[in-house]
């Protein structure tokens, strides 16, 4: 089968799409045949050697796939050949095959595109868990979403008005501002043309914000930081303007709020019935019509390289999504 393999740390460039040996089914697993993979950021940061966990050479990076069971493994009863799945596959996602256990493999329902349900995995699992699991969101309060345009903070925008929050995206173009409106969004900040600190506190009538769900880092982080109310919680969920802050915890001790982790690869392993759980939760959702993943390109397996630049350079809006 065709893949794209990492052989050591180092550029994007270095990534090579060769013939591999196809995955052979074993106890607990099945085979998928991909259809699409999910593109996300830590898939960059992994290949360079900056993610927290770095995996024995050579890999296939790629951690959502959509497509078809090819072959079941011993012991696997609740999955059959030749059903449409959606997959958390940890690695080997970029792929024409893909090894996956069967306690991460779900079915995909009829009415989501492949190609949606492979970008939803991630993005919208890490948001939902996020405003869920770690700052039990309330309807009523004030939810800010950093980079509120790509992936993850465009579905963060959707789940936290499903929930009842007032949504606060925060873009640095109009255009990004525009689609996190679409999708539900009720106040919008410029942070390139606004001091989002002082925007933030007149946009809560001085109270400060309830929760932040923040994606950035770097002085974003910092202003958000500074932006609290009593009992807020801040979401560590990732680094996409490259800068990870130094926080100063006297802010947590004189504001009163939390500062919280959001590690999703963590929680599914941890707590799998959770993430089963939470997974059915968005499905329904989907099929409802009250999420929706925002595919912004579709490339072919063997251009992994470019797809990954764009979504490390912050280019995308939405998901981008590999297809073999």
């Amino acid at each position: 089968m065709k893949a794209i393999v990492c052989e050591s740390f180092g550029p994007l460039d270095d990534l090579q799409f060769k013939d591999v040996a196809d995955p052979e089914v074993k106890k607990g697993h099945v085979v998928v045949n991909v259809e699409a993979a999910g593109v996300n950021f830590p898939d960059g940061l992994l290949v360079q050697g900056l993610y927290q966990m770095q995996p024995d050479f050579p890999f296939i990076p790629g951690n959502e796939v959509a497509g078809t069971i090819s072959e079941v493994g011993e012991g696997v009863s609740h999955l059959k050949e030749g059903q449409r799945v959606i997959a958390l596959s940890n690695l080997g996602g970029y792929a024409e095959k893909a090894l996956i256990p069967a306690t991460h493999v779900m079915p995909l329902p009829d009415p989501i595109h492949v190609n949606e349900g492979a970008a939803l995995v991630t993005a919208h699992a890490t948001a939902h868990h996020a405003l869920k699991q770690r700052a039990k969101l309330q309807p009523g309060e004030t939810l800010v979403v950093t980079g509120a345009a790509g992936g993850t903070g465009l579905a963060a925008v959707q789940i936290g008005k499903i929930m009842g929050a007032k949504v606060i995206a925060v873009c640095s173009t109009e255009e990004k501002l525009a689609l996190a409106k679409e999708y539900g969004a009720d106040v919008l900040i410029n942070y390139k043309e606004k001091d989002l600190k002082e925007t933030l506190k007149e946009v809560t009538g001085g109270k400060g914000v309830d929760v932040v769900y923040e994606c950035v880092g770097g002085d974003t982080f910092h202003a958000c930081s500074r932006s609290m109310a009593w009992e807020g919680r801040l979401l560590v969920v990732g680094f996409a303007g490259g800068e990870i802050p130094k926080f100063p915890v006297n802010l947590a001790l004189v504001k009163g709020y939390s500062v919280m982790g959001v590690f999703w690869g963590s929680f599914t392993q941890h707590d799998p019935k959770g993430f089963a759980e939470n997974m059915q939760e968005l499905l329904t959702w989907y099929v409802q019509g009250k999420v929706k993943v925002v595919v912004d390109e579709a490339l072919p397996l063997e251009q992994a390289t470019k797809a990954m630049a764009k979504v490390m350079n912050r280019e995308v809006k939405g998901k981008m999504v590999l297809v073999p």
